[in-house]
């Protein structure tokens, strides 16, 4: 194995700036969720260059190729890359600067387009050694619900062949150029929307006894709710209840009838989650009817929480350390963060690991989803070389 370890570090080197060059187009033209046509036919045209089948319109832009080594029916690992950027107006100073005004790749599914491609370039040249088949799995819309993981499973891409393992590989600041980090069991969290309409009576807000006021309700209702987290939530299991939008439309001496707010409800446990909304629907309610105002509660259930399968990662972090070392190779910790990944770790064996893009010297470290994120480039080479050992380690 030493020698394919040193092809596939050969080979990350021979490709790199290649890479970079498909990792700066996506990232100066990024397309939204469900947007992702022109994105699609990229990369439609790099795996036909590599000589790469496969199979377009997945999902609508999705798509799955196809990479068979020796005895190809003998077991199958799919990797994954979402495609989709987000409604950013990106403020960086660089020649790779987004030309889409409020249109930015700030959550690295550029990075994550192009290591696939380049890793599908080194896996389709060393594919007289390894066993099995690779699936390539690049997936749209993952920043917006429902998500393309679960359209594409729905579709069939986890048929003909079925994966034994899938992975996927996302880029984190909080980790240096050169590392990677892995978390077995629960990783993230599930992610559902809360929104909450209080209806009271408005008024002047010089005569308060007059009036039933939901801007107070509401934020009775808001402290109350937190204390799902403080006192009814175990202490060992993670939970978030965060308010981002309230909306009432009143003004300095106007009391309104009504007031909106919409936040954010995560965890780590179905049965915990599905108690949660039950308690949110019943204190904002009881609120509510205490102080004579109505309440309406909805919910829009979003992605599960994402876990990644303990033998699998535990595999997988035994093969980085091979390839990189293991002082380069991270245990992380778990996020709140929520990601349509966890639909492909309900149907098989998974793993989601995180590849390092910051330097602090260049001054590269801004968080996901941010105007200011970027990466440090020699990452690049990591993540397609990373990837590539991965994916013939588990096939060997």
């Amino acid at each position: 194995m030493e020698q394919l370890k040193q092809q596939t570090q050969a080979l990350s080197r021979s490709y790199f700036r290649e890479v970079i060059a498909i990792r700066r187009h996506f990232h100066m033209h990024p397309e939204l969720s469900c947007e992702e046509f022109a994105t699609s036919a990229f990369i439609c045209d790099k795996l036909s260059e590599y000589g790469i089948p496969y199979k377009k319109g997945v999902a609508e832009t999705g798509i799955v190729g196809l990479i068979e080594g020796k005895n190809p029916a003998s077991r199958c690992i799919a990797l994954r890359a979402d495609m989709d950027a987000l409604p950013v107006n990106e403020v960086n100073d660089v020649e790779y600067k987004s030309v889409i005004p409020g249109k930015m790749h700030a959550c690295g599914h550029d990075v994550h387009m192009a290591c696939l491609l380049g890793a599908a370039k080194i896996l389709q040249t060393l594919k007289d050694q390894f066993n099995g088949t690779v699936k390539l799995l690049f997936q749209p819309s993952e920043e917006t619900y429902p998500g393309g993981a679960i359209r594409m499973i729905g579709e069939g891409v986890l048929e003909g062949p079925k994966p034994v393992f899938v992975i996927a590989q996302h880029v984190i600041n909080t980790l240096q150029s050169g590392d990677v980090g892995f978390k077995a069991g629960a990783y993230m969290a599930s992610t559902d929307e809360v929104f909450i309409t209080v209806r009271g009576k408005g008024g002047h807000a010089a005569t308060p006894s007059q009036v039933v006021d939901p801007i107070v309700i509401t934020a009775q209702i808001i402290l109350a709710l937190q204390q799902i987290v403080s006192r009814n939530a175990d202490p060992i299991m993670p939970t978030v209840i965060s308010f981002g939008k309230i909306i009432g439309e009143g003004r300095t001496n106007i009391i309104p009838d009504m007031v909106k707010m919409e936040g954010t409800v995560r965890t780590y446990s179905e049965s915990w989650r599905n108690e949660v909304h039950e308690l949110i629907g019943r204190i904002s309610s009881g609120i509510a009817e205490a102080m004579g105002a109505t309440c309406e509660v909805r919910f829009a259930r979003g992605y599960p929480f994402l876990y990644n399968d303990p033998g699998l990662t535990e595999k997988l972090n035994t093969l980085a350390a091979e390839y990189l070392g293991g002082e380069h190779v991270k245990e992380l910790d778990q996020r709140m963060t929520a990601e349509d990944f966890a639909y492909f770790a309900q149907k098989v064996p998974s793993c989601l690991y995180r590849l390092g893009i910051a330097n602090a010297t260049m001054g590269i470290n801004s968080n996901l989803h941010s105007a200011t994120f970027d990466i440090d480039e020699q990452s690049l080479e990591t993540g397609v070389g990373v990837m590539a050992w991965l994916t013939m380690g588990l096939l060997r």
